[in-house]
């Protein structure tokens, strides 16, 4: 009978400084003369980690009330817009919103800002109420003046992505970066076989309530990611080809690194934030020893051409072709380059490795596993209502 093991076995075991921890490239190279049965006897868990561009991210502040108060309506951190609704001193500011007078400039700048201890302005106004008589305020706050920091991510570590080339004779801007006409380059995202949500594809131990590496600190996966996919198409491992599911992560910014919460503008199309993710999969069984296992071979990525509208499939590469620094793509070589950070995604792996050598990190069983057969629905251009 093959082995089972536990989270608290595990857990134990990391307390008592004598679990076997790896990282999830160092699996697959012993992958190449172990079997899944021998993995599981001498691994008890596998650290994977990303850092890349995630628009789909943001954070809560709460700077607390002045003398007299004021029922924030609209707020600018350094120009920058948040988001208003929530309180009358919470806010919402969007990695990728910008000031208007400075386009390259975003959420994602003050952000980073404030983690590195700089002074950010904020200027709000009200209409003014009984209990909240202030209309305007100008002021100074800093990571140490506000009362909360809350990194909260709602689609982060995309399961896949595609390769971005663009066939048409213009030069084109998107966030897949600079693509150049005729094929002349492509650019690919996720960090291949140390990717989190591929060594775990059908996530039988990522969940509502898993604890991670996020930028520099622990974190939570707190739900399913937006354009959370399940259905997309796979390879004979049952690995997506293209971009599929995604977490939803939170966690406390104030101590969280700038060096793993970076701020990014892609030219003409925009600001965007960088982030680091590292999750810990526990190597309880066979079918879990065989999915980290998995080598940048055997993970396939769609080729889409970015500069035609509907952006057609070209053809499909893996990893180790991406990597190698070029892919072929109908008879023609191009050139390739990441949008990620492999270096920065070994480098967490490694430290959320040493931090479960260390025992100061454990891991969690999810409190809910995720939904599965889940797709996505476009938005149908109708025509409005005319009164």
């Amino acid at each position: 009978m093959s082995k089972i093991k536990t989270y608290e076995e595990i857990n134990q075991k990391l307390k008592d400084g004598k679990a076997v921890v790896l990282t999830a490239e160092e699996v697959s190279k012993m992958a190449q003369e172990a079997s899944p049965e021998e993995i599981v006897e001498k691994v008890d868990v596998v650290t994977t980690a990303t850092f890349g561009a995630m628009c789909s991210s943001g954070a809560i502040v709460n700077f607390g009330h002045s003398t007299p108060p004021i029922r924030m309506e609209k707020i600018r951190l350094n120009g920058v817009p948040c988001y208003e609704g929530l309180a009358a001193v919470d806010s919402y500011i969007g990695a990728t919103a910008c000031d208007p007078d400075n386009p390259t400039y975003g959420g994602a700048h003050v952000i980073q800002d404030l983690l590195e201890g700089k002074d950010i302005v904020l200027e709000a106004w009200g209409k003014g109420t009984d209990c909240y008589p202030r209309k305007h305020i100008k002021t100074k706050i800093n990571i140490n003046t506000i009362n909360e920091l809350i990194l909260f991510n709602p689609r982060n570590a995309y399961q896949n992505y595609n390769v971005a080339v663009n066939t048409t004779k213009k030069m084109i801007h998107t966030y897949m970066g600079t693509l150049l006409p005729n094929l002349r380059n492509a650019t690919y995202s996720t960090s291949g076989e140390l990717s989190p949500l591929l060594n775990d594809p059908e996530f039988k131990t990522i969940g509502i309530g898993t604890r991670i590496f996020l930028g520099g600190t622990q974190g939570f996966v707190v739900w399913p990611g937006t354009q959370f996919h399940t259905t997309r198409p796979k390879n004979e491992l049952g690995v997506p080809v293209t971009n599929a599911a995604t977490i939803a992560v939170m966690g406390n910014l104030k101590e969280m690194s700038p060096e793993y919460i970076q701020a990014a503008y892609y030219e003409k199309y925009g600001v965007s934030m960088f982030v680091g993710i590292g999750i810990p999969i526990p190597v309880l069984n066979v079918e879990i020893a065989k999915r980290v296992s998995v080598n940048n071979s055997q993970i396939q990525s769609s080729v889409l051409d970015y500069g035609t509208v509907g952006t057609p499939k070209l053809g499909e590469v893996s990893y180790e072709e991406l990597r190698s620094g070029s892919i072929k793509i109908g008879g023609k070589k191009i050139r390739t380059a990441p949008v990620a950070s492999l270096s920065k995604a070994r480098k967490i792996a490694n430290e959320l490795k040493e931090w479960l050598e260390t025992g100061n990190f454990e891991i969690s069983k999810p409190v809910q596993m995720f939904p599965q057969n889940t797709s996505l629905k476009s938005l149908k251009e109708t025509e409005a209502d005319h009164d």
